[in-house]
């Protein structure tokens, strides 16, 4: 079981950066994939970012990137999303999720854990 808690979002201008972080608690995060979701009003939730528990390898979504860094330390089991140059279309809640020894996870139905999101609103 794998216990997931958002941080990090609020309120920023456009071309703005925010930092989220992902605390886990429980057992399997060292081998966990790690993910980043978004749903914005009225959209279903989409893939960001994905990172492997080897801390190197990492996927991303064509909308961010170049723009959005996952990171993760396994010895603190945080996962991050350093997101810059930030759009008016990045404004939805942030969802962490994870999946135990899989590698990569693009689709959110593959994801067993999910945090309860963290709201991220871009004005412009």
């Amino acid at each position: 079981q794998v216990q997931l808690v958002e941080s990090g979002g609020g309120l920023v201008q456009a071309g703005g950066s925010l930092r989220l972080s992902c605390a886990a608690s429980g057992r399997g995060f060292s081998r966990a994939c790690m993910g980043w979701f978004r749903q914005a009003p009225g959209k279903e939730r989409e893939f960001v970012a994905a990172i492997h528990w080897n801390t190197v390898s990492s996927i991303y979504a064509d909308s961010v990137k170049d723009r959005f860094t996952i990171s993760r330390d396994n010895t603190e089991n945080t996962v991050y999303l350093q997101m810059n140059s930030l759009k008016p279309e990045d404004t939805a809640v942030y969802y962490c999720a994870a999946e135990l020894g899989r590698w990569p996870i693009r689709e959110s139905k593959e994801y067993d854990y999910w945090g309860q999101g963290t709201q991220v609103t871009v004005s412009s």
